[in-house]
């Protein structure tokens, strides 16, 4: 017997290696060493969270008791993935293209984006898994138990409930800082999926090890196990032709509808080739875990007392042979199939109460809704973890309130039938364009009731929820109301009774009300867009019209996905239209793309709300719902040309506008600039001039003579300085400028900085916030045109920042092979009509009359960040004024570098 102290010490070591697992993952995973993160092996592993406690447990206590008919649990999988081109693959494809977060966001985004959906998938989920759950908590405690207990068939732990808060407490731990990181769909959970792929490795090697112990070890080889199966209670199993269609059926459709199936299968999936792999290797898998299920059973059944629990043989042969690390590996792949099952689907559940019921519902009560400012990224995360503890807790509570009853012992197929009732809507949305939201939210009702009343509520026993006497004789003693006998069809298997009503009604009632329905403009393009993914072009226009404002769209998108995300996807959108530095235009293909941006953060019916709230409305033009209506594909072609035809020609038209535009704005401020340089090359030289005169008197007093002079060589200098600016530029603009590279170390050059523009205004009380840890980066660069930067936008935000208190946040990071450094102040920021000159030599945003400098800053550090391989752009909507400097941590070294 190992004792209880081991395996508690034991258990500890295999979770703090799954830890060093994940986290290894994740660090590989900022890197961008993601190559064998995203490996068709390691996909084809993480499914294996179908096989859960109830399977490597509760499959040989299956076979015990039923025959081969646990061989269909394994079967309707088998039977998905080898056809994967039929469904799995358009669900990827799906997934991949819509940024699908969950199973309840799919059906959503199908289905008008209609959270309304998203709530009632959520809700059956969540009802489905809390029971599986507290399953899987059972598992773990029960298999504790075995080892506390002080014989082999004993079971009972001397405090099942704090054992099973220990084990609900831990997965919550591990799968917070594992499974909230992110908000992203394309940022996977790869440290989740990689532990998870090395328990599917540990409970298949383990029941492997015990089937080849229990062959071979407890019984004498093959030939002994198969006449012990001959003269076993299972040879006598009669086959049931209708539960064996019903159990493979159900089997099926739950790999394709639980929430931690569908996570793994389709969110977490970063190539859809995985699925080829899938195909075979799935199946073989899940082969080589039944395979010595009969074996142990019928093993088991001889060897040990009468009364011993079959659920546990896998751990009881071993404990009984004397086998004690055995039995501890079988207790470890017990625990891994528990553990991965609750961590993934405690992911997939709380994704869908952020997306569909926390965030909305915020949203809805704070007043401004998506337009008001605020965290909203916050919000989700935290969300994310409370919804995380809040399912574990209801797991618990389940099981605390079943008292590890025998309604547990079904309980996997149970769940099995309940998320079954989303296949309808889930199999018409992909394959049926006529498929309604309405057809979809009745059928999904109806289904989970009936569910619900047949089956969920009566596995609590007479104990439970339905009393005895309406079980016996119906509710108000209406007899075909019975739960096990709905409508007056009596003597049927429960299971399969509840599994043909539910889905019959279910179906029956979708397809009934879609026909009698018809969907809305944005749920005609949505169901054109899931139907015919394959055939869809990827640039296909989205729902909404423009009339967003492209820095408003800025400051939501920062607040759901990051500053940083946000602004790169922004600059990318501008680049695509030909903008770079500047905002986007928000066309409806930018509108389309960051919508499904933001479905991966928050899922398609909140983003999609949130984006609404911004532009001109759910107004689908005629042209759009012709692409829609239209079912000849050479029409849709030819329209699709004459569109990209058309977007080319605005575009075109668009950017000759802006471009005329700028030239006539830097016309005027040409004609500005030679007003003001000939003014600042005036001013010194009649000073010289005049005071070089009075010099010339030869009584002139000796004071007032160095008096002259003084005023003579500092105004000799403001001109020098001003040359040297026009020099400086020319040779900049021209690429001739020789580099002096050095090593230095970010934050020196900033505090170089700071100090060096603490001359310019020095009267005003200026605030400057740093992180200085980040600052911390070697550069290789030339280090004094850099300082040169930095003190230009710092004296910038001193000189014209018009906050009361002003404030500057200057912040570094490296990403890869390269630095930014973000200066931001808190004044009212630079006008969107000007943003696009302020680089420009001949622009300056203050009062051009006024004496000043000559407007030559920005253009400067403009250039000197090109020689220096980097860049420097205004960022918008960042509240005040703000700059992002990007440079190499190394800069190339070229034949005039060298020459410095």
């Amino acid at each position: 017997m190992v004792p209880f102290n081991i395996l508690v010490a034991v258990c500890l070591a295999y979770v703090c290696l799954l830890f060093l697992v994940a986290f290894g993952a994740e660090r590989r995973a900022e890197r961008g060493r993601v190559r064998w993160l995203r490996s068709p092996l390691v996909y084809t592993l993480s499914l294996s969270i179908y096989c859960t406690a109830w399977t490597f447990y509760g499959a040989v206590g299956y076979a015990a008791r039923s025959g081969l008919e646990f061989v269909t649990i394994y079967l309707g999988p088998t039977i998905v993935v080898i056809g994967w081109w039929v469904i799995l693959r358009k669900l990827v494809r799906i997934g991949q293209t819509q940024r699908v977060t969950s199973i309840a966001d799919l059906i959503s985004a199908r289905y008008g984006k209609s959270n309304l959906l998203g709530v009632i998938v959520t809700v059956i989920a969540v009802v489905a898994a809390t029971p599986y759950i507290a399953l899987q908590l059972q598992s773990v405690t029960l298999s504790f138990g075995v080892f506390a207990s002080g014989t082999p068939e004993g079971w009972g732990l001397p405090d099942q409930g704090a054992t099973a808060l220990w084990v609900a407490v831990g997965l919550a731990l591990f799968t917070i800082l594992f499974g909230t990181r992110n908000l992203d769909a394309n940022e996977r959970h790869h440290g989740i999926v990689m532990a998870i792929a090395l328990e599917a490795v540990v409970k298949l090697v383990a029941l492997l090890a015990v089937g080849i112990f229990t062959v071979w070890g407890v019984a004498g080889g093959l030939g002994d196990v198969m006449a012990r199966i001959e003269t076993s209670s299972i040879a006598d199993w009669p086959l049931k032709p209708g539960r064996w269609i019903g159990l493979t059926f159900v089997s099926a459709a739950a790999i394709l509808t639980l929430p931690r199936m569908f996570q793994v299968m389709v969110v977490e999936n970063s190539d859809e080739r995985h699925l080829v792999t899938a195909s075979w290797a799935f199946p073989l898998y899940l082969m080589l875990m039944s395979l010595f299920v009969i074996p142990i059973a019928v093993v088991g059944l001889d060897t040990l007392p009468e009364g011993a629990n079959p659920d546990l043989f896998v751990l009881t042969l071993p404990l009984a042979e004397g086998r004690g690390g055995l039995a501890m590996l079988a207790f470890l792949g017990g625990f891994s199939s528990a553990t991965s099952m609750v961590i993934v689907a405690a992911i997939a559940l709380a994704t869908m109460v952020s997306n569909h019921v926390v965030t909305p519902l915020w949203l809805s009560m704070r007043e401004g809704g998506a337009r008001a400012p605020g965290d909203v990224r916050g919000l989700i995360l935290m969300s994310r973890r409370v919804s995380i503890v809040a399912i574990l807790a209801l797991g618990y509570i389940y099981y605390s309130f079943s008292g590890g009853s025998a309604a547990l012992a079904a309980i996997g197929l149970i769940a099995f039938v309940g998320v079954a009732q989303i296949l309808p809507a889930m199999i018409g949305g992909i394959f049926w364009r006529g498929a309604t939201g309405t057809g979809a939210a009745l059928g999904l009702g109806v289904g989970f009731l009936v569910w619900l009343y047949t089956l969920y509520l009566p596995s609590f026993g007479a104990s439970g929820v339905l009393s005895e006497r309406l079980m016996a004789e119906g509710p108000a003693g209406v007899a075909w109301l019975r739960p096990y006998a709905l409508f007056g069809i009596e003597g049927m298997d429960p299971l399969l009774h509840a599994l043909f009503w539910s889905m019959a009604l279910n179906t029956g009632v979708f397809l009934t009300a879609s026909l009698m329905s018809f969907p809305g403009p944005v749920e005609r393009m949505q169901g054109l867009t899931f139907v015919n993914v394959f055939e869809q072009d990827p640039g296909t226009r989205g729902w909404l019209r423009g009339g967003a404002e492209a820095e408003d769209l800025l400051i939501m998108s920062q607040g759901i996905i990051g500053a940083e995300e946000a602004q790169g996807f922004f600059q990318a959108e501008a680049t695509r239209q030909g903008k770079v530095g500047y905002l986007p235009d928000t066309t409806p293909d930018f509108i389309e793309r960051l919508e499904r941006r933001l479905s991966g953060a928050v899922g398609a019916a909140t983003a999609h709300a949130m984006i609404a709230q911004f532009a001109d409305g759910a107004a689908v033009s005629a042209q759009d719902l012709l692409a829609v209506a239209s079912e000849a594909q050479q029409i849709l072609e030819y329209s699709t040309q004459l569109e990209a035809k058309s977007d080319e020609l605005e575009r075109t038209a668009r950017q000759l506008s802006e471009a005329n535009e700028k030239l006539r704005d830097l016309s005027v401020q040409k004609d500005a600039f030679l007003s003001q340089i000939s003014h600042e090359l005036r001013t010194p030289m009649t000073s010289i001039r005049a005071f070089s005169e009075i010099l010339m008197d030869p009584e002139l007093p000796a004071e007032l003579q160095e008096k002259y002079a003084t005023v003579i060589h500092d105004e000799t200098i403001r001109l020098t300085r001003l040359l040297d600016d026009l020099l400086d530029l020319s040779v900049l603009e021209n690429r001739k400028v020789q580099l002096n590279v050095k090593v230095a170390n970010l934050h020196d050059l900033i505090n170089h900085a700071v100090q060096s523009a603490s001359n310019t205004r020095p009267e005003r009380v200026f605030t400057i916030h740093r992180d200085l840890p980040s600052e911390h980066i070697p550069v290789i660069t030339d280090t004094d045109r850099l300082v040169q930067v930095f003190i230009n936008l710092v004296s910038n935000a001193r000189k014209y920042c018009d906050a009361a208190k002003p404030e500057l946040t200057i912040s570094a990071r490296r990403r890869g092979g390269r630095i930014t450094v973000d200066f931001i102040d808190n004044g009212s920021g630079i006008p969107r009509a000007s943003q696009r000159l302020i680089f420009e030599k001949f622009s300056r945003l203050t009062d051009t009359a006024r004496a000043g400098g000559a407007g030559l800053g920005l253009a400067i550090c403009r250039e000197i960040m090109a020689n220096l391989s980097g860049s420097i752009a205004y960022l918008p909507g960042q509240g005040g004024a703000a700059f992002r400097v990007s440079l190499p941590v190394r800069i190339e070294t070229t034949a005039e570098t060298a020459e410095a």
